[in-house]
């Protein structure tokens, strides 16, 4: 009997790593007006942010259905192998909810399902924890109560260069738009109980970058963990991020993991972000 871990494209994985990490990744689907791209395997991160940056609309994108999930745990549960399934905030997707769905409809015990409470980076960093949880040998039950502890110290900041996406998407007036992209203003958000909220908004990305840091040293990475960094091929501003928290925390052993569908439709490009599991209790 094994233990199957199974995510969904929005942790920002790349399909390429699935053998290497024993994992199985499913894809949502993305729509650009009635076009219709599987997540990673129509559409590479790089070809998204051209038709993001060529479209006149947000694209939006499709959770994994019940039926798709009954077929994939189906293999596992003949198989006698424990499935510990971990998706995209609930807030942010149905995908969890047709997961949970698929698991009732198959009336399995053996399948173990975590809303993560968050995207992305954050869902990666989780991701990771459980395959080295796996690794040292733990049950399922095991690995899914550490990761229910985790969650609750999970910190996710990102920056977002540019306030184009935010009012297509209706989450900022065009008058407030066209101001705070004169200022050069950057709003940082972050993941609260499994939403997008807004968190502060600095002038310029250094500044940004050195607004979160300040949160990292008050928060205080726990070193136990990897810290996780998000990035739409944006070097500079990733370095500047990563010089940040480099000076208030340990980065050396981190992870970059470049941003997709999800987060790259409201972020647009030039967001990046970081997340990591604070010390203390919540």
């Amino acid at each position: 009997m094994a233990i199957k871990i199974i995510t969904d494209s929005t942790s920002d994985i790349s399909l390429d790593r699935q053998a290497e990490l024993g994992i199985e990744i499913v894809s949502l689907s993305v729509h650009f007006g009635d076009r219709e791209y599987v997540d990673g395997v129509d559409l590479t991160k790089p070809q998204f942010f051209q038709m993001l940056h060529d479209s006149a609309e947000l694209p939006t994108t499709a959770q994994v259905n019940p039926e798709r999930f009954e077929k994939i745990f189906e293999k596992y549960v003949k198989s006698g192998d424990e499935v510990v399934g971990i998706f995209i905030s609930g807030k942010l997707s149905g995908t969890y909810q047709s997961a949970v769905i698929a698991k009732q409809t198959l009336g399995a015990e053996n399948i173990h399902l975590i809303d993560s409470l968050t995207v992305s980076f954050g869902l990666a960093l989780l991701v990771y924890e459980m395959i080295k949880l796996r690794d040292a040998g733990k049950s399922a039950e095991e690995i899914c109560s550490a990761v229910e502890e985790l969650k609750k110290k999970q910190r996710f900041y990102a920056i977002i260069d540019t306030l184009k996406y935010l009012k297509m998407g209706g989450r900022l007036s065009a008058s407030s738009a066209f101001i705070g992209s004169m200022l050069h203003i950057k709003p940082i958000v972050f993941l609260e109980n499994g939403e997008v909220s807004a968190f502060d908004k600095k002038k310029g990305h250094k500044a940004a970058a050195l607004r979160i840091a300040e949160m990292m040293e008050k928060e205080k990475p726990d070193p136990a963990y990897r810290i996780f960094f998000g990035d739409t091929d944006s070097p500079q501003f990733l370095n500047l991020l990563k010089d940040a928290a480099g000076s208030v925390a340990d980065i050396s052993d981190s992870e970059t993991i470049a941003l997709g569908s999800v987060v790259g439709t409201h972020g647009g490009p030039g967001c990046v972000g970081v997340s990591y599991i604070a010390q203390g209790d919540s």
